[in-house]
């Protein structure tokens, strides 16, 4: 059975854009928090290890919703479960603003990352399903890209909203942002239809026995658990490095973060564009994918740099170019997603990557914890971060010494 005419271009474009103003909302209601940390901080009385459990106990959650977002997105469809998760994470977001102890705070950050789990595994699934091979890359650069939006508007926001209004106003703002785009996501996205007619002849979905011994799903799940707890830590950890080394005020310490996240947004666009170009110079998938993230290791060696400045935009600067490459890095991890792994099977992939990148984060949040109340500061983070890339690249060389693309 056929079915109905593919998408317009037009359709694919509402789409691609709905999807990234989801994703950049999802990271700003997850980032509210460490922006208010120093307030929070002094109402609650919060050491750097309990702050640190805070932000573990998200991560775990988040990677226990996975084991099961992946399997409910390839079963109902993006449209539905993004729909879902958006209205049930700006709840969640919200519910921050009641909470009066710490157990409050942890019991809406775990319905917070349970409900967010679903939007990257979705924004991959799109981009597999209803984009054709030559628009992916652009589309996954600009998903990964708001992230980065996100990240740059709420430290413009927040702490002035919270100033003026108190921390409760920032929650519940942000959280009713979501239930916005609900109604643009239920208008936009009545006549989306994949890239490829489904017929008779379409394969069954893979079954999860196996995506599991499948050397291609490991790769992705290896790759997200070496470099995703870099992203972590800098989303939750930065506000108080700021606030601790260079001693910037609580109205203050978002405009550094704001330029980490513009150099992190560029670097998820210059993926989108560069894996194109080298496949356009006459590269096979392999080198062409191989080469960029080789580009984006290196470029991240300097970060630990930071930590020597006496110039908290310098830091800034050397940390957002160590995003950028994080940012170039991973839009390629999820540009290799697409190439090697069939549609059906997308987006438990991307989930099982994120399960393993969710509590690669979580211990090095509790790391960071550990090391600042015992004395030790930031450097065995920032060394890791430094080294993580070059790590992953020699993981995947190994796992796939040949890239060959799976999907049109």
């Amino acid at each position: 059975m056929n079915a109905a005419p593919g998408m317009t271009e037009g359709g694919r474009r509402l789409l691609v854009v709905l999807l990234f103003v989801a994703i950049a909302l999802n990271y700003v209601d997850r980032q509210v928090l460490a922006l208010l940390k120093p307030t929070l901080e002094a109402e609650f009385g919060w050491s750097s290890r309990e702050f640190a459990h805070l932000g573990s106990v998200f991560q775990i959650a988040a990677a226990s919703a996975l084991l099961f977002v992946g399997w409910f997105i390839d079963r109902v469809g993006v449209r539905l479960a993004l729909g879902l998760g958006v209205a049930l994470w700006s709840l969640a977001g919200m519910a921050h603003a009641f909470a009066s102890t710490v157990q409050q705070f942890v019991v809406a950050r775990v319905a917070l990352a349970a409900a967010e789990s679903v939007g990257t595994p979705a924004a991959v699934k799109t981009a597999a399903v209803y984009l054709p091979l030559k628009q992916r890359s652009f589309a996954l650069g600009l998903f990964n890209t708001a992230p980065n939006i996100g990240a740059i508007l709420t430290p413009l926001l927040i702490p002035p909203l919270a100033l003026a209004f108190g921390w409760r106003a920032a929650f519940l703002i942000t959280g009713a942002l979501g239930f916005v785009w609900l109604v643009f996501w239920i208008l936009g996205t009545r006549n989306i239809q994949p890239v490829e007619a489904v017929t008779a002849q379409t394969p069954k979905p893979a079954s999860w026995g196996a995506l599991l011994t499948d050397r291609r799903s490991w790769t992705i799940i290896g790759a997200k658990a070496i470099t995703d707890l870099v992203w972590w830590f800098v989303l939750f950890w930065m506000p108080d490095f700021f606030h601790r080394v260079f001693g910037m005020e609580q109205g203050k310490l978002g405009y550094p973060i704001v330029l980490i996240y513009v150099l992190a947004a560029c670097g998820a666009l210059s993926s989108g564009w560069l894996f194109p170009r080298l496949v356009d110079a006459g590269y096979s998938i392999n080198a062409a994918r191989k080469r960029s993230m080789l580009f984006y290791a290196l470029l991240i060696l300097p970060m630990p740099l930071a930590l020597v400045t006496g110039s908290p935009w310098v830091a800034a600067i050397l940390i957002g170019i160590g995003l950028f490459a994080h940012q170039g890095f991973s839009t390629n991890i999820f540009g290799l997603t697409a190439d090697v792994i069939p549609g059906s099977g997308v987006a438990r992939v991307v989930a099982m990557g994120a399960v393993a990148g969710n509590l690669s984060g979580s211990l090095m949040l509790e790391l960071t914890g550990w090391s600042i109340d015992n004395g030790h500061g930031y450097w065995p983070m920032f060394a890791i971060c430094a080294s993580a890339y070059l790590l992953a690249l020699a993981f995947i060389h190994l796992m796939l010494p040949v890239i060959r693309s799976a999907n049109p």
